[in-house]
């Protein structure tokens, strides 16, 4: 079918785009030999998720670059631009928080995402993949050292202070010493070293005890067993204070398991784990993920140990030393990493291919019914207003069966009624409006949230636009199921079914995406609303103001002196007078 194609593509190395039928780029892949990589596509037995992907390609085109350093700098910009369905399959949008001890006079502990936006990256601990372990961790070390934990400053001690998990720095004058003291110790923790914070809850634990107060006893042995088991975690050492990154993989039945070490301090902090079907070649896809890897917001590591792949062109990439240990400590812990990716694979195997085909019969179910050529990409609608204020629409994708969490929009609805088909109406031009001018990928399926008049809105704006698109509407019964697929009749849906429960999934999830932002809109639209009643707050002033302190609550925290630091003190005091008032 290329024979031909092939023939003419050059032995030097590039990336390559695979095309399906509408001419959508489906796949983006870099390689050091473009023909022999591309040709690979095209000979021999391909299975699972290279064989669908093979089936559904139509054409390629390539880009011959000069290295394969810019090979792979091309592959991670293609794969950003084009977000190609079968890339989506290997990407792993986790995020990972950290454990911050803040810069300020008197620390707090925090769990933080944004880190590219922290300027001082010293202070930051983790990463924690386990966002349950940060927030046990966080809470272990507020209650065994009382730093501040209130945002603004207090007019009096709160309930913190009186129990002891607090010194009243609102009140009170803390020595530095005392809290040099705290903070170095929290510090020593979060790099791996529990023996100060083992030592204090025994010490705590025999005097409790000591004083007969058995339960509060209990509950400093249960946190000295879990501190234990964090010290247990850590066991692996590797006799330097380095920062690294491990990574191991193994594979069998078409999926690529990869288990990633954070090692701090010479100690294994956290784990994870990622399973993804093998489309590519090993290497590549290894290469591919440790490299996209670091474009979230992520600290990298002084250094990270990879199996056997191309070293240099990653720490070229990173600029970070990246090795391949083949002796020694670090190969045990490399292979330790291995296996841990195999035990990974092992045991969620039987799991991940049930839920695959449950939901691509699901999704193969629908498309029937429906008697669609392709069912690739769903997107559905949902609409929220209180009395006709502050409307907004909620839009999330589905690839593949999958939520594609990148492709969700949030629209605020200009038109100011309480009318749901001048909504619909309103959103799903603004869509494909866009979807046209600018060659965005279509749907195959819309689905909206009602019945007949909304289908019939939206099915006008798409002829407008002189577009072809299946649309659908999901109804719910009197109990609030999903009960009724309405498209040209209506269909209804079998309870328990794997289609039941896909439907179901995906109403829930555009209508929680969506009540989630008018409730955001609504809080920021009561604090508008607040503002503007305030003589000597002009747009300026709000403004800044809303970028500070997004809700009202966080407002009513401030002293009148906290808000003369933003306003002249006559609005300041009108301002917090208002707000007591409320």
């Amino acid at each position: 079918m290329f024979k031909e194609k092939l023939s003419l593509v050059p032995t030097k190395p590039g990336c390559y785009q695979m095309k399906n039928a509408d001419g959508i780029i489906i796949y983006v892949g870099k390689a050091k030999n473009l023909k022999n990589r591309l040709t690979s596509y095209f000979t021999g037995t391909h299975t699972g998720k290279t064989a669908k992907l093979v089936s559904e390609i139509k054409d390629f085109e390539y880009v011959v670059v000069g290295t394969e350093a810019e090979s792979l700098i091309l592959e991670l910009n293609l794969i950003k631009k084009y977000d190609p369905k079968y890339n989506i399959l290997l990407r792993d949008d986790k995020s990972y928080p950290y454990i911050e001890i803040t810069n300020e006079k008197v620390p707090r502990l925090l769990i933080v995402r944004n880190i590219n936006r922290k300027k001082n990256k010293n202070n930051l601990y983790g990463p924690y993949p386990n966002v349950t372990a940060a927030r046990k961790t966080v809470n272990l070390l507020n209650r065994l050292y009382p730093l501040r934990k209130c945002k603004n400053y207090a007019s009096k001690p709160c309930l913190y202070y009186h129990i002891g998990e607090c010194l009243g720095y609102c009140q009170n004058n803390v020595s530095e010493t005392i809290i040099k003291e705290m903070v170095n110790d929290i510090s020593k923790f979060l790099k791996g070293d529990i023996t100060k914070v083992e030592n204090k809850i025994k010490e705590d634990m025999y005097a409790e005890s000591n004083k007969m107060n058995y339960e509060k006893a209990l509950e400093l042995k249960e946190l000295l067993d879990y501190v234990n088991v964090i010290g247990e975690k850590q066991k692996v050492e590797i006799r330097d204070s380095i920062d690294r990154d491990v990574f191991g993989y193994y594979t069998d039945n078409d999926y690529l398991s990869i288990q990633v070490f954070f090692i701090r301090s010479g100690k294994i902090l956290e784990r994870h784990s990622k399973i993804m079907p093998l489309i590519d070649s090993v290497e590549e896809q290894l290469m591919w993920y440790i490299a996209d890897f670091y474009t979230k917001d992520m600290l990298k590591p002084k250094e990270i140990l990879v199996p056997d792949i191309d070293c240099d062109l990653l720490a070229q990439h990173l600029n970070i030393s990246v090795k391949y240990p083949n002796k020694g400590i670090k190969n045990k812990i490399l292979k330790m990493a291995n296996d841990n990716a195999k035990i990974s694979l092992e045991e969620k195997l039987e799991l991940i291919k049930k839920d695959e085909k449950r939901t691509i019969d699901a999704n193969r179910k629908l498309q029937e019914i429906l008697k669609l050529d392709k069912l690739d990409r769903i997107e559905l609608f949902d609409n929220s207003n209180l009395f006709g204020d502050y409307n907004v629409s909620g839009m999330v994708v589905f690839t593949n069966g999958k939520p594609n969490k990148n492709e969700y929009r949030k629209y605020k609805i200009h038109i100011d009624e309480n009318n749901d088909y001048k909504t619909m109406e309103e959103v799903i031009y603004r869509r494909y409006y866009k979807v046209l001018m600018e060659d965005l990928v279509k749907p195959d399926l819309i689905i909206v949230d009602g019945g007949l008049g909304q289908m019939n809105v939206c099915k006008k704006v798409l002829n407008e636009l002189n577009l072809d698109i299946k649309v659908v509407g999901l109804k719910k019964d009197n109990h609030h199921n999903t009960s009724t697929l309405i498209s040209d009749r209506e269909i209804p849906i079998e309870k328990n079914t794997d289609l039941f429960h896909y439907l179901e999934r995906m109403q829930d999830e555009v209508h929680n995406f969506t009540i989630n932002y008018h409730k955001q809109i609504r809080s920021k639209g009561s604090l508008e609303s607040i503002l503007d009643n305030i003589e000597g707050i002009g747009k300026v002033r709000k403004t800044k103001l809303l970028k500070k302190y997004k809700t009202i609550s966080a407002l009513k925290k401030l002293t009148k002196e906290e808000l003369s630091s933003y306003l002249p003190n006559n609005v300041a005091n009108d301002l917090y007078n208002y707000l007591k008032d409320q």
